[in-house]
């Protein structure tokens, strides 16, 4: 069912995910179809499939087709996003992230930042955390009258803490518009993007949706559509259009020859991975979540850490704050504490939170994990921290 190597606890799903092996065929099977008439692919049948793919996986995430086009990743989306905003911003404007705001889009703020004048505001979101309220609180009390972007998680990757991310739109938009970064949110936790209501939403599928990897995608709410153009320009800004066709779509479809089998494969990660369990995507998150609330609670207990957040505010991911490390990171930012789980047989991360020498560990759960994996790895930490 799995690709995964037997000898290895994998721990860290939320990395890079896994692609099941009908997964991967799907994807190998349009691959065949396009080297077997690369031209005739591209010309002719190109424009059904992404459009077919592209209906499936916006309705997985309530999505308007619309407004939903495949990226290669939430780096993209985000990206995409601020070269659209560069306009509205100048000299004394602010963009709003958080202190839990992923690297890559922290740093893809900056440059944006520097190029406009603007500046960036960071919001202190604190790890641990009593509760959902306080995120409310941290981010509304950054919020000030030059606000002109909020870019805010829907589950933080280095706290894996599912923010209260439908409170935080209802509170800023329409005044401030809203980039939710959903790197980690489809397939972990529900997504309803038009109900959401944010200016836009970015989502990963090669996570917990298990498509192979270069599936994401970038939702844009109908208002903002005709603002919102891709990171690259290519023939789509000057293709005549036809009754029917979307500038939009035009313009995100093709960037230039890029191997976009992994979208056309998103609608059977969606379905194969949905009939593993009976009930479906409901049943396999709740699966996950309660999974991971038990691991984590087993390597709390184990390790004498208190649980640093509620239960509720986990999806299929949990971090816990670890004794401060010794040396130095890694140059790739990770903890000598990786490289040392790894050598016993755990693939998970263990890195810098807030600054080293602090550190956290987060672990992952889905469909091929079991409540051994953490207890096995509660034991082999517990010694290398002890």
């Amino acid at each position: 069912m799995w690709s995964l190597t037997a000898d290895v606890h994998h721990l860290n799903h939320g990395s890079f995910g896994a692609v099941p092996l009908a997964v991967q065929e799907d994807r190998m099977a349009w691959l065949r179809r396009w080297e077997g008439a690369t031209s005739r692919f591209v010309i002719e049948d190109f424009a059904e499939a992404v459009e077919r793919a592209r209906r499936e996986v916006a309705g997985f995430v309530g999505a308007r087709p619309e407004g939903f086009a495949f990226v290669r990743n939430v780096s993209i989306g985000v990206a995409s996003v601020l070269r659209s905003v560069e306009p509205w911003l100048g000299p004394g404007d602010e963009i709003l992230v958080t202190t839990q705001t992923y690297n890559a889009v922290r740093q893809t703020v900056e440059f944006t930042a520097a190029r406009t004048g603007a500046k960036v505001v960071v919001a202190p979101v604190p790890f641990p955390v009593e509760g959902p309220d306080t995120v409310i609180e941290s981010i509304l009390d950054a919020v000030g009258g030059r606000t002109r972007l909020a870019v805010i998680d829907h589950v933080s990757s280095s706290t894996a803490l599912v923010y209260p991310i439908t409170e935080m739109v209802a509170a800023l938009e329409p005044g401030i518009p809203v980039l939710v970064d959903g790197a980690h949110g489809p397939g972990q936790v529900p997504v309803d993007v038009e109900t959401l209501g944010a200016s836009w939403y970015t989502g990963n599928l090669h996570k917990w949706v298990c498509a192979p990897k270069g599936a994401g995608f970038l939702a844009t709410r109908a208002d903002r559509v005709e603002s919102t153009y891709p990171v690259v320009i290519s023939h789509g800004w000057n293709t005549p259009m036809f009754e029917g066709q979307s500038r939009y779509h035009a313009l995100f479809d093709w960037l230039g020859t890029d191997d976009m089998t992994p979208w056309l494969s998103a609608p059977t990660a969606i379905r194969h991975v949905g009939s593993m369990l009976e009930r479906g995507w409901p049943a396999i998150m709740a699966r996950n979540h309660r999974l991971v609330v038990e691991g984590r609670a087993v390597m709390c207990d184990v390790l004498g850490i208190p649980e640093p957040a509620p239960e509720a505010m986990l999806g299929s991911m949990a971090a816990i704050p670890l004794p401060p490390g010794h040396g130095e990171p890694t140059p790739n930012q990770l903890s000598p504490l990786t490289a040392l789980l790894a050598t016993a047989g755990f693939e998970t991360l263990v890195y810098p939170w807030p600054t080293w020498p602090e550190q956290v560990i987060r672990i992952s759960a889905h469909l091929y994990n079991t409540l051994d994996e953490y207890e096995k790895l509660a034991a082999v930490l517990s010694e290398l921290v002890g």
